[in-house]
């Protein structure tokens, strides 16, 4: 049987994003970078706004993540910042309190300044609502699949390492079932109980991931060193990006695909890491 998603689950699941397009004279930022210093800010202006966003509420999972702006967005350097689940004002206060702080208190070894030019919200397809920063969200079902027809071959694109562990071990390869698995965690870890109904269905969704025809990853590793100011040294990240090709669509895979394309997932969510973009079967042709 071809499990259905319960699409009361991801209704709850509010998403708001922003494209941040920056001036950063003399640094080459990066989003762990700015991530640092936005959330140092908010941990000084209020601890209890850091605790709900940085930690979560129920499952202890960041409720926020950025990652870099597609390639296209001008001007550059831009990135996203995306927050899930529905905040008060005092918080949305306090999340662009930190980041005026953020652009006083600098950049790089020597603190330069920066500048957010302009905060562009999103739609649920990334395109611009307007100049306004104002960003009423949207909810991740239903969710259109971006390339039309389900049925169509499609291409899920990996274009920042995707951090999944299998017994400790990283996936090189990851298959439909495996990417079926880290969307139930991801939306588990944002909703907590709220998602257990979708959670408790795992192994209907893990069969029905099983039977999509798929070809083999096109794929490489790539790994990824950054120091973590909480452990006071150098993390390698361990991961994998590539393709993996559905000729006949997502099949009942496409609600958690579409989620997954805001949701990222695996492990460094936060910066970007796990991103998943939804392509024509053709891309190659299109892209020549």
């Amino acid at each position: 049987m071809t499990p259905s998603l319960d699409t009361a689950v991801l209704r709850e699941l509010n998403v708001r994003a922003w494209r941040l397009h920056l001036s950063t004279p003399g640094v080459l930022v990066t989003v762990p970078l700015l991530r640092g210093v936005w959330g140092a800010a908010l941990r000084d202006g209020s601890q209890e706004r850091y605790r709900e966003v940085f930690e979560g509420d129920e499952v202890r999972v960041p409720r926020y993540l950025m990652r870099p702006a597609p390639r296209e967005a001008d001007p550059a350097p831009a990135v996203e910042f995306i927050v899930f689940g529905r905040t008060d004002q005092d918080t949305d206060s306090a999340l662009w309190a930190a980041w005026d702080e953020a652009e006083r208190r600098g950049l790089g070894p020597e603190r330069r300044p920066f500048r957010i030019t302009a905060a562009i919200p999103l739609a649920w397809d990334e395109t611009p609502l307007g100049p306004a920063r104002v960003q009423p969200g949207f909810a991740l079902d239903p969710m259109p699949w971006p390339t039309g027809s389900i049925a169509a071959g499609c291409r899920i694109d990996i274009p920042a390492p995707l951090r999944l562990l299998r017994q400790g071990r990283l996936i090189d390869a990851p298959t439909p079932a495996d990417l079926a698995l880290a969307a139930l965690r991801r939306i588990g870890g944002l909703l907590g109980s709220v998602a257990d109904p979708l959670w408790e269905r795992r192994a209907d969704w893990l069969d029905a991931a099983r039977a999509v025809p798929h070809r083999p990853w096109r794929g490489r590793r790539l790994d990824l060193v950054r120091y973590s100011g909480s452990q006071h040294r150098e993390v390698e990240l361990r991961g994998v990006v590539g393709s993996l090709d559905l000729p006949h669509g997502p099949g009942p895979l496409a609600p958690l695909l579409a989620a997954a394309q805001w949701l990222h997932l695996g492990k460094g969510t936060v910066m970007g890491l796990g991103q998943v973009r939804i392509l024509p079967l053709d891309v190659d042709k299109t892209h020549r």
